[in-house]
């Protein structure tokens, strides 16, 4: 008896089909191919179907390269694509026949294995935060983690649709933008304990040279009970709110509401005076508030319901209403598949944490929002998932890259990775690394390009990479200047 998807998978890539090419493809399985068929059509598209590889918990599969361009179709990146878990290829890869077309790769297990992320189940090779780690990645070892694989080969099979129903129109998906904030400090000296607003003090004069500031640093305490002082170097909130609207957009601001680790959570508490009117401001203005649950809750469900439900009850408070809830983990820890169930039982509609902390890409595979599953389990979760491309410090800290033209080039990769197949470029960027003039620079200079409507590849997007890519890394004329 041949291996096979489970029927619950099996209706899940259906609906990820449907959101991706409008349409409701039947997905059947026969004689170790998937077959996807539409309704009133004798033809339909027949794809090599390898449950036994794409169902494992590995990171050790074979990986080889198909020249898609050598067969006659259109790779979105102009590169060969990695094919995960397949070592040969059959030649052509793709071929036409009286009954539709055959395809020699498992585009769909391939989907179910990154979307799911079947491959970090039971993980023991984890970092110090106990996450599992960019570099223990099939992405990361075979060189394809700054691409989104999974749209590169979708948009593959969008092509075969289109040349097999030419009649089917397709929907034209837009490249956008997506920012969010992780509030881990509201602010440098409020809602500070007097240790810590004294150790700030002094590596305002050693480390920042920042004298005037630490002189001033208790008054900015005591009136930063009922609303953050303007003068507070973490108090970025007004100038973020003020550049995203410029560009269209809407940020998202993620709220620690507990202390599992109080080295590591937040110092403020949502209920605080302050931290209510900076919520009642963000909502005011249109932008979004969201959760970001405390250190320890990644692998305890109960916390992060527990915190979910605080902030919604003090957003209630404060008339805060929102269509939907969603937000990120702290320190991007994760547990899979827990950390879902706690999202999912906490009531809220979507997460955004999925990308790794040592290296930035497309942990998923994708830069399109998708339905969560739970590969243990075998079930589609009532959660959306929001794949983040790039936290801020892992390129300036992690990869110490800075604040200049070499950042800036792996931001712009990276964004222009998601402009070629029309996905969501989602960049996390702290309140706190927006304090000083180099950061905000880099900010929104890549805001400006990022945002830039004209179309799929702007000209603006086009020579930026161009020039980033070209140019040494330690140039020292900044593009974004």
């Amino acid at each position: 008896m041949d291996a096979r998807y489970s029927s619950a998978i099996s209706h899940w890539l259906e609906t990820i089909l449907f959101e991706r090419f409008g349409h409701r493809y039947a997905i059947s399985q026969d004689r170790g191919f998937i077959r996807l068929a539409l309704a009133g059509s004798p033809v339909t598209i027949r794809i090599v179907a390898d449950p036994t590889t794409f169902t494992q918990a590995r990171s050790d599969l074979p990986c080889s390269r198909w020249e898609g361009a050598a067969e006659g179709w259109r790779l979105p990146l102009e590169q060969s694509l990695p094919t995960p878990g397949m070592a040969r290829l059959p030649v052509p890869l793709i071929e036409k026949d009286d009954e539709g077309y055959t395809i020699g790769y498992d585009i769909m297990g391939l989907t179910y294995w990154m979307l799911s992320r079947q491959e970090e189940v039971g993980r023991t090779d984890l970092d110090k935060h106990g996450r599992f780690e960019a570099k223990s990645s099939h992405a990361y070892r075979h060189a394809y983690l700054t691409r989104p694989l999974v749209d590169e080969w979708l948009h593959v099979l969008g092509q075969i649709i289109s040349r097999l129903w030419p009649n089917l129109p397709l929907p034209q998906h837009r490249f956008s933008v997506r920012v969010s904030h992780d509030v881990d400090r509201a602010s440098r000296y409020g809602s500070s304990s007097m240790g810590r607003l004294l150790r700030s003090m002094l590596g305002d004069v050693l480390r920042r040279r920042q004298f005037r500031r630490a002189v001033k640093a208790p008054l900015i305490w005591r009136q930063s009970v009922d609303r953050l002082h303007a003068d507070d170097p973490a108090n970025t909130f007004d100038w973020i709110m003020d550049v995203s609207e410029r560009h269209g957009l809407t940020s998202a601001f993620y709220f620690i509401c507990g202390r599992t680790d109080p080295s590591r959570d937040a110092e403020y508490d949502p209920e605080d005076p302050a931290i209510r009117d900076l919520m009642r401001r963000i909502h005011a203005r249109g932008h979004e508030i969201g959760l970001h649950p405390s250190y320890n809750t990644f692998r305890d469900p109960k916390a992060i319901v527990s915190e979910a439900m605080r902030l919604k009850r003090i957003c209630q408070e404060e008339n805060i209403e929102q269509d939907t809830w969603g937000g990120r983990m702290h320190y991007l820890r994760w547990s899979h598949p827990i950390t879902l169930h706690g999202w999912e039982q906490a009531g809220m509609a979507y997460d955004s944490s999925l990308c790794y902390a040592d290296s930035p890409g497309f942990r998923c595979g994708t830069c399109f929002e998708y339905p969560a599953f739970d590969p243990v389990a075998d079930k589609v979760l009532n959660l959306r998932i929001r794949p983040l491309i790039v936290m801020e410090c892992t390129v300036t800290q992690y990869m110490k890259l800075g604040w200049g033209d070499a950042a800036f080039g792996e931001f712009m990769q990276l964004a222009n990775a998601c402009r070629a197949v029309r996905g969501t470029f989602t960049l996390l960027w702290h309140n706190t690394l927006l304090e000083r003039r180099n950061e905000r620079a880099l900010y929104t200079s890549l805001l400006s390009r990022t945002s830039d409507s004209r179309g799929p590849f702007s000209d603006a997007c086009i020579a930026a990479r161009t020039n980033v890519l070209s140019r040494p890394a330690g140039s020292s004329k900044a593009l974004f200047q």
